[in-house]
């Protein structure tokens, strides 16, 4: 009986000896999953955010975009009437020049 007793108490021994490693290792994977949760956790709200600052870029862009075909439209028309007014002026000029070469000569002829 003495001996059933000793078997017995060393296999409860090992029993709770491997009970205990088990839970040990049990222990030791939940806190591996929660923290690669956790990480993941993280990266997702980290790239949300990321994907909103992007689309406030994006915006940003067709924006400016938008902004800058206004100007060139604008600087477009700016110069076809500056080219116009330079043409304008020419021929201003121009007409001009046989008044001025005419009074010239009349004035030389007067003296």
């Amino acid at each position: 009986m003495a001996v059933l007793t000793v078997i017995f108490f060393f296999g409860m021994l090992s029993s709770c000896n491997n009970a205990s490693r088990q839970k040990a290792a049990r222990d030791k994977e939940m806190a591996a999953r929660l923290s690669l949760e956790e990480r993941s956790s993280k990266y997702m709200q980290e790239r949300a955010s990321l994907e909103e600052k992007v689309k406030a870029r994006d915006k940003e862009i067709q924006d400016l975009n938008s902004e800058l075909e206004t100007v060139k439209k604008s600087l477009a028309q700016e110069q076809l009437v500056s080219q116009g007014l330079k043409e304008e002026l020419q021929k201003t000029a121009k007409s001009k020049d046989p008044q001025k070469q005419v009074s010239a000569n009349g004035k030389k002829a007067k003296r």
